[in-house]
């Protein structure tokens, strides 16, 4: 027990000693540049609100449904809520399991593809489809994370309970791009990577299928297109294949 206790003090001895030495020897200049730099580029929260009245649902899927079960504001001791929604609902990302029969859960994918630098790529309002040809028109190739930000983002369609058949989609030979360019994550502003209605959803096997998850339902109104740090992670739901997430980014200054 004296032994632990003699390790512990001079643990926190040396530990102290190491953390004044590291505060002595950092240049002021260099504090407050980092300072200056983290208020000139702050983190801009792109995540859909969940919302029934402002988020919309893919068609066909379940709707959101949120409930309180007991409020303070009717007089309750307490404020307790459930909700009921899909896996696919707002701001998500779908894991391998989505289109892969034997594809990783969503709380088995990995961290690292979900955190990490990032470029936004700025697609026209007119372009529906994100093909390769559409894609090399963009600085894309050495990013390892790509996100577009498409007509979704320009009308607002993240913030509307209207679900849009027509919003932009990766086609499946710009998916094949991405994913032979061994890009670790993709992602877009509305609620699917594939084509609405889709004889097959190549894109989605594409890129799951490399274990590159997708997240979907993105709102970049905020998010002009340029290189950013991104964190998107996704809530840890045993053994399904996707889940609601919230997306953050900060602008690069290097």
């Amino acid at each position: 027990m004296r032994k632990n206790s003699i390790w512990i003090s001079v643990t926190f001895a040396a530990t102290a000693a190491l953390g004044a030495m590291a505060f002595t020897t950092q240049p002021r200049s260099s504090s407050l540049a980092t300072a200056s730099a983290a208020k000139a580029n702050p983190w801009i929260d792109a995540t859909a609100t969940l919302d029934p009245a402002t988020t919309p649902v893919y068609e066909g899927n379940p709707p959101m449904k949120f409930d309180f079960l007991d409020d303070m504001r009717k007089g309750d001791g307490f404020t307790l809520s459930a909700y009921s929604m899909g896996a696919h609902s707002g701001t998500h990302i779908d894991a391998p399991m989505h289109f892969i029969r034997d594809g990783a859960p969503i709380d088995r994918v990995p961290l690292e593809p979900l955190i990490g630098p990032a470029r936004v790529i700025d697609i026209p309002d007119a372009v529906q489809s994100i093909d390769a040809r559409e894609l090399n028109r963009h600085r894309w190739k050495g990013a390892s994370r790509v996100i577009f930000r498409t007509r979704s983002s320009q009308r607002g369609w993240m913030h509307s309970p209207t679900f849009h058949r027509d919003f932009a989609y990766i086609a499946p030979d710009a998916a094949q791009l991405l994913a032979d360019a061994g890009v670790k994550l993709a992602g877009i502003d509305y609620l699917s990577a594939e084509q609405f209605a889709a004889p097959a959803p190549m894109t989605h096997r594409i890129l799951l299928g490399k274990g590159i998850p997708i997240v979907e339902g993105l709102a970049l109104e905020r998010v002009p297109p340029g290189d950013y740090d991104l964190i998107v992670l996704p809530m840890k739901v045993g053994g399904h294949e996707a889940a609601p997430a919230r997306a953050v980014f900060r602008m690069r200054t290097r």
